[in-house]
C-alpha cells in the first residue's frame, strides 16, 4: 500500500444533498420544503412550535430557583494547593492569596474571590489570603502551622454588588 492509495471505508464520508438542481435528483424545484407557506421561505424561526398547540416546554413546570444574590467563588481545595506546591507552581515564601492561585492555574473564574476547602493533606507551611474558608481547611492550615486570613468584602464591594444584581433583574423585567 501507498500513501496515494490510503482512503476512507465505503461510507465513511456522506456527501451533503444538493438541493435545487433539475427534476432528475429527487430534490429539484421546491428543493424539498413543499409548496408556499413559511418553512418554504428562508429565515424561518419555529423551533418548537406546535401548530397553535401549547408548545411542550410551556406545558411542562418550571423548577429551580436562580438566586441574584449568590456568591461566585473559585473553590480550592487544601490537597491540591499541596500537589502545586511540590510541583513548585506556588510559591510558599509569599502570601497566597487568589492572585497567586489564578496565576498558578488552580483557581479558575470566582468574580468573589477564593474558598478554601478542607479536602486533602496539607503539609507545608503556608500563609493564605482568601474571601472564605471551611473550619477543616482552617484547622488544617494552622495544623501544618500556616495562617489563613478571611478576607470581608468592603462596603464599596458590596453595594457594587447589589447595584449589579439589580441592574440585572430590571433588565430581566424589561424583556
Amino acid at each position: 500500500m501507498k500513501l496515494n492509495e490510503l482512503r476512507d471505508n465505503d461510507g465513511a464520508r456522506k456527501s451533503r444533498m444538493r438541493v435545487g438542481r433539475g427534476i432528475g435528483s429527487g430534490k429539484g424545484k421546491t428543493s424539498g420544503r413543499g409548496q408556499k407557506g413559511q418553512t418554504s421561505r428562508s429565515g424561518v424561526s419555529i423551533a418548537g412550535f406546535e401548530g397553535g398547540q401549547m408548545p411542550l416546554h410551556m406545558r411542562l413546570p418550571k423548577r429551580g430557583f436562580n438566586n441574584p444574590f449568590a456568591k461566585d467563588y473559585a473553590e480550592v481545595n487544601l490537597g491540591m494547593i499541596q500537589k502545586f506546591i511540590d510541583a513548585k507552581k506556588i510559591d510558599i515564601k509569599n502570601v497566597i492569596d487568589h492572585a497567586a492561585l489564578k496565576a498558578a492555574g488552580l483557581a479558575r473564574g470566582g468574580k468573589d474571590g477564593v474558598r478554601l476547602l478542607g479536602k486533602g493533606e496539607l503539609t507545608a507551611k503556608i500563609k493564605l489570603s482568601v474571601a472564605g474558608a471551611s473550619k477543616g481547611a482552617v484547622a488544617a492550615v494552622e495544623k501544618a502551622g500556616g495562617s489563613v486570613e478571611v478576607l470581608k468584602p468592603t462596603n464599596l464591594e458590596v453595594k457594587a454588588a447589589k447595584a449589579e444584581a439589580t441592574a440585572k433583574r430590571l433588565e430581566k423585567k424589561k424583556k
